[in-house]
This record gives structure tokens, sequence and C-alpha cells, in this order.
């Protein structure tokens, strides 16, 4: 395990690249600034993106490139990540304009129905190999992860400015893990500029998105969970409101229930107490860099004993022309009874975190060619928290802290078959992980 000096020279280096890390404004789905909030010129003509360009969702459906007419490389750089284009196409409700007048729709002769001819529907497929070893000769582990994942994807407009955008994991690391992102988005409410996503979404979605990164390792800040609490900022059920207010400045609002997604109870309730998570996120974008702060309070109940989370970080983001892209994130979290008051269990706990991502195009953000490096890691005063991946044993499920580094290669078989390679480093437990596959969109 790691030293506390080494713990505290981990954090510095971190919060050093956080500072000076890089991105672009649509790398973190920031609504209205950069070149597409004035419209953009491209293969579908002008473009006009309206007030709003976040997106929460993956939109890997190639049925809107059919829709359109448009080559998958118009949203995506290469897919799930989105361009800034495919960002504020998200964030339009599907659309590439706000009052864009209804595609392939049915005349029923009724004003107030608008039935779509055909469902956008897509699958994803995702499978790998992997390798492990350890750092001391032990026997090497070897694994065929076909498939890795497989979901039904679909999204489209229901009405104007009204769009929805789901998916349903038919297997996630041979699981049915059912519905994630599942909501409806009231795109310009009222003409205010304001976005309004209702149903299951990730918290940090404003932030770097998950489900659009590159790599196979996770953005892992995103999944701590401090004892038996519920909070974290992946998947919950809730409100979230998008703004831009003035030029190059973001807003997101959101109310959860902090519970993530657990069924819903004996009285058909999926929240478990009375409290709610509220979590703001603002971002200003000063030319290629884009600075943002980030902060959430959980208010949860168990055992007639309230615990009280706050989680809160900068992060930046910074473009250098077509081939590079930075991205840092630092989080503080705080628990005061993650335990629920269990006999013998530590409060008042804290929780250190940071993420690094370098992207490099060689050949620009077109070509096939994409490699990437993400640094994740997490420590905290006591062995407290929980990915969800695996760590800790049995007997104790907690860990003290994560660091993991990981270098990858994608290449573009077609625009809707990547191939991936990745070589990762556990610095903690001492292994190397090599994980090679694909990822195709149909």
């Amino acid at each position: 395990m790691a030293t506390r000096a080494a713990r505290t020279q981990h954090l510095l280096l971190g919060l050093a690249a956080t500072l000076f890390s890089a991105g672009t404004l649509g790398a973190h789905g920031a609504p209205g600034s950069g070149p597409m909030a004035g419209g953009v010129e491209g293969s579908a003509g002008k473009v006009h993106a309206g007030r709003m360009s976040f997106s929460s969702g993956e939109v890997e459906i190639p049925a809107f490139a059919r829709k359109y007419g448009v080559s998958c490389n118009l949203c995506h750089m290469p897919f799930p990540k989105l361009t800034e284009f495919g960002e504020t196409f998200a964030g339009n409700g599907f659309q590439f304009a706000v009052d864009e007048p209804p595609r392939d729709t049915i005349d029923t002769g009724d004003p107030l129905l608008q039935l779509v001819k055909d469902l956008p529907l897509a699958v994803r497929f995702d499978a790998y190999a992997q390798g492990v070893a350890g750092s001391e000769g032990e026997e090497v582990t070897n694994d065929f992860g076909f498939p890795w994942g497989v979901k039904l994807l679909t999204g489209g407009v229901l009405a104007k400015n009204v769009s929805w955008y789901m998916y349903f994991y038919l297997s996630e690391r041979g699981e049915i893990t059912g519905l994630e992102d599942a909501y409806v988005q009231f795109t310009d409410m009222w003409g205010s500029g304001i976005a309004l996503l209702v149903g299951q979404f990730q918290l940090s979605d404003p932030l770097f998105k998950r489900e659009l990164r590159l790599e196979f390792e996770d953005y892992m800040p995103y999944r701590v969970r401090v004892g038996d609490a519920r909070a974290d900022l992946t998947y919950d059920r809730g409100l979230m409101a998008i703004w831009s207010p003035w030029a190059n400045g973001d807003l997101a609002f959101g109310i959860v229930n902090g519970q993530g997604l657990t069924e819903a109870r004996d009285v058909r309730q999926y929240d478990r107490d009375a409290g709610k998570n509220i979590f703001l996120r603002y971002s200003h974008s000063f030319g290629a860099l884009r600075l943002g702060a980030y902060g959430l309070y959980g208010d949860e109940k168990a055992n007639d004993v309230r615990n009280n989370t706050w989680i809160f970080g900068p992060d930046a983001s910074l473009m250098l022309g077509d081939r590079w892209e930075l991205n840092g994130q630092y989080l503080y979290r705080s628990d005061d009874q993650p335990f629920f008051d269990n006999v013998g269990a530590p409060t008042e706990t804290e929780v250190h975190s940071v993420l690094g991502e370098v992207l490099w195009w060689p050949s620009g953000r077109a070509g096939r060619w994409t490699f990437t490096a993400l640094y994740n890691w997490i420590d905290s005063d006591q062995p407290i928290f929980t990915l969800r991946v695996g760590e800790g044993t049995p007997e104790n499920p907690f860990i003290q802290t994560y660091s993991f580094g990981a270098l990858g290669a994608n290449w573009l078989f077609w625009r809707n078959l990547r191939l991936t390679g990745e070589l990762g480093w556990d610095f903690e437990r001492e292994f190397a992980r090599l994980a090679l596959g694909f990822n195709a969109a149909f």
C-alpha cells in the first residue's frame, strides 16, 4: 500500500493536472457554447443550434445518420465520444435545430398527434479479451469477454421541443442490467433557453460522460460510494435543468432521489426516505479552455440515523488544435454517518479523487487512429469506499486507496466499428491488465 506521503504527492500531482489539463466543451456537454452555438456549416447545411446544447445520453444510433443522410463522424470522434456538433444535436432533442420541422412522420390528420414512421433503434455490442498478470510472477489469467455488453438504444422527437432517449442493457458483464439512461427532454421551455430532463440519468453527465468514454478503464471517481450510503455520481432518478444564462457560461441544476437505480418498494416508491440530493454545476469557456465547478449535497436516512454527503470540486478542459484534448477532474467527498451508526463503524469520513485524461488524434479527429491515456486516483482516510468493480475482499469489501493508469489505442475499421486495445497498471495491487476488443453500433 502506498504511504501517506506518496498519497499526498499523488494528490498534488493530480490537482496540478486538473488545473492545467484540457478538452473541448463538447467533451463535457456544455450548453450553448463554442462555435456550434451560433450555427455550423457542414454536410447537412447551415445548422442553427439554438440556445441549448447539453446532452445526457450516448447518441450512437445509426438511424440518425440514415435519417439525415450524413456520416457518423459528424457526431462522433470516434464513437461513442461526441463531437461538439453531436453534443448540440443531442441537446436540441436529436434535431439539427430546436425549431426544425417534423421529419418522417405519419400524417394522421390530427395536429395534436405526431407519430414517427420508423422507430429509431440501434444495437451496441462490446467484446473484450483480457489478460491479467501480477508483479511477482503470479500466473497470468486470461478471459474471453464476448460479449462484454449488449444494449438496445432509442431516441428521437415526440413533439415540438419534446424528445426521448433511453437504452436497455440486454447484457452487461454477463448480467441483465435493464434500463439505465431513460428520460424525456423538454428543450427550450417557453422560449427561455432552459432544457429540462425528467427520468434516469447520470449525475456526472454535466462533467465527463462515462458512457461516452473511449477507454476500457472507467472514470472511477464518479463510482465512489462510502460505507452503506448509496449516493454517488452515476445513475439516479429525478430532474435536471440546463441553462446558458450568458455567453460562454453554462449552468446545470438537478434534484434526484439519492438512492441510485433501486427497485420500487412496498408503497411503490423508489426513494427510501424523505431526503433528496441536489447538485449544481457551472462552467465557463475562455476560448479553448473551459473551467468548471461541481457541487452536490446528499441527505440519506437509515436505521433512524441520517447521513449528510458533500461532494464538490473543479474540472478543466483544453483543446489543443484538432489533435489533442486533455481533461482533469478533482473531487472531495465527506460523509458524517456513512455506515448509519453501525457499531464500531467510522464516522466523518473524507475521500479525495482525481481523474486525468489525454486524447490524441495523430491525423486529426476525422482520422482512424485515437490514442488515450487515463489515470484514476482515489484516497480516503480509512478503508471506507467501494467502486463496485470487484475491489477489496469478501471479508472487507472496502478499500482505502485506488490508483490505476491506462494507455490505449483505437482504430476505426468502419465508422461504426472500432477496434481497441488498452494496457493498464494497478499501482496499489501491482498487477497489469491488457484488454483487446471491439465496439460496434448498428
